[in-house]
């Protein structure tokens, strides 16, 4: 049986995308944040920018690990990444079912200000330029300009 190491990284050469699977363990979240924005230091980006994507991928996999997979380390995260007409597209997919983005409450409003859920999608949809969600509610795309 093929055991792939924890932290694998797949190159599509063709496509010109990077593919990172990682177990559902909270433990790998800042090492694919850490390898998206090492792919990313030559760009020079600006301090904000930097933070805004790094809170954003740990965010995205943090949620795709505990609440789609449900830290269950049988499942993997998948992180696809790739730059394209200035603007860095991050695709965070896990193995859940998936959920209604659209129900997700603002956490800025008085009657949701105490709820300790749906800070890290509206975080997600504030600092990042796009933020979509496939239909089931698995896959979340992020992009962010770069010029």
């Amino acid at each position: 049986m093929l055991r792939l190491d924890p932290l694998a990284f797949l190159r599509n050469p063709r496509e010109k995308k990077l593919v990172l699977r990682v177990p559902s363990e909270t433990r790998f979240i800042r090492k694919v944040s850490s390898r998206i924005l090492g792919d990313t230091a030559s760009l020079d980006l600006d301090e904000g920018t930097v933070f805004d994507i790094k809170l954003c991928i740990e965010e995205a996999v943090r949620n795709a690990i505990v609440h789609g997979n449900h830290s269950d380390r049988r499942l993997t995260v998948t992180v696809t990444y790739w730059i394209e007409d200035a603007k860095l597209f991050i695709a965070v997919e896990d193995e859940g079912a998936g959920f209604d983005h659209k129900t997700v409450a603002d956490p800025t409003h008085e009657a949701h200000i105490t709820k300790n859920s749906g800070r890290g999608v509206y975080l997600i949809r504030k600092l990042m330029d796009r933020a979509d969600y496939n239909e089931s509610g698995n896959r979340l795309t992020m992009v962010k300009s770069l010029a």
